[in-house]
């Protein structure tokens, strides 16, 4: 049984492959009458688009969006929503070499253990270009939830932080890093000329908030708001870790340090002192903002050797061509943004459902 489809009421599944002809996804369970058109979802995409600079992979894809069924006269009509975006810059044959050994840290070894064959272009379905399908998807989901904001910015790249103190949000759209602080932009230019020109990579940490998310949304035990965060943003290809408010942090504090402490409020709700539980109490939204930090390892496409064996379970080495990104992460931010929208879209549906 093969599992592409992510959600309970608000539903995406995505398909293609990296050098497939197209990739996409179908939305189902919008609600009829959205405004919904094209120019709504391509800004996103442009977010995450390749190639916008020197920090990521040279493959130039367009990435322009087609939207197949699911709109009449510019609404959503509660039909599946059909959305394609075309591959135009593939280069396979980079990947001949990939096709008789493993690329270690990637999923090469795993897909053939599983499936007995696997498609070895780009690494197929285990790909970072799927991403580009969540992305479009998660532009749908935004116009579910027009009442909260998501904003993700990269926190780290290679362990190398930003400073709080430099904290700036309008410097996120202003450098190819998605960083909030230009001093470690900077820094970060730096780091990832040296990574790329050494035939290596680096990882990143993406931090991503939700505010004007109402107190209420999630659900006890198995379908929690940060449960459902955690395994939406896990399913991303290149994570391996997924923290909810401090997240880790937490288990260093004392019960007095962690708790949230409430004062009166009026009629919005508590006033709440701390967040540290990054917005979310027995897996049901607070009012409070909404906080994720996501950890993406260093890509495995690299172009330094690395042990590793053949098919036939020979000993070789593998170095892998192509056009990669040196730091996966910097475009995961747009990819964290939507899967927080998407998770969102769904939970406010499902409280709307059992409570009105």
């Amino acid at each position: 049984m093969s599992f592409n489809t992510f959600g309970r009421v608000f539903r995406f599944t995505t398909w293609g492959e990296s050098h497939g002809p197209a990739l996409g996804a179908v939305v189902d369970g919008c609600p009829p009458g959205l405004s919904l058109g094209e120019a709504d979802i391509q800004p996103f995409l442009d977010k995450r688009r390749p190639g916008t600079s020197r920090f990521t992979t040279q493959r130039q894809e367009p990435d322009q969006v087609r939207i197949l069924s699911g709109t009449f006269e510019g609404r959503s009509t509660g039909t599946p929503i059909s959305l394609m975006i075309e591959n135009v810059d593939q280069r396979s044959k980079d990947y001949s070499e990939v096709a008789h050994a493993y690329r270690p840290g990637h999923a090469d070894f795993a897909y053939d253990a599983k499936y007995g064959f696997r498609d070895y272009r780009g690494g197929g379905r285990s790909s970072a270009r799927e991403t580009a399908a969540r992305v479009a998807a998660g532009a749908v989901a935004r116009l579910v939830i027009p009442e909260v904001r998501v904003r993700a910015w990269v926190e780290a790249i290679g362990g190398d932080a930003i400073d709080p103190a430099n904290f700036d949000a309008e410097q996120i759209d202003l450098n190819p890093f998605f960083c909030p602080d230009a001093e470690a932009a900077r820094r970060w230019e730096t780091m990832i000329d040296a990574a790329r020109k050494n035939g290596s990579s680096l990882g990143a940490a993406i931090a991503c908030e939700a505010t004007g998310v109402p107190a209420g949304w999630g659900a006890p035990l198995y379908a929690k708001l940060d449960s459902e965060l955690a395994a939406a943003c896990m399913s991303i290809n290149a994570v391996k870790g997924v923290e909810i408010g401090d997240g880790f942090s937490a288990a260093a504090l004392r019960g007095e340090d962690n708790a949230d402490a409430m004062r009166p409020g009026g009629a919005g709700g508590p006033e709440f002192l701390a967040n540290h539980a990054g917005g979310i109490a027995g897996g049901i939204s607070t009012g409070q903002p909404v906080t994720i930090r996501v950890a993406f390892k260093p890509t495995s496409s690299i172009l330094t050797p690395v042990e590793t064996i053949t098919r036939d379970g020979a000993a070789t080495e593998i170095m892998t061509k192509g056009r990669h990104d040196p730091c996966v992460g910097i475009r995961g931010a747009p990819v964290v943004e939507a899967m927080m929208a998407l998770v969102l879209a769904d939970q406010k549906l499902l409280h709307r459902a059992q409570c009105g």
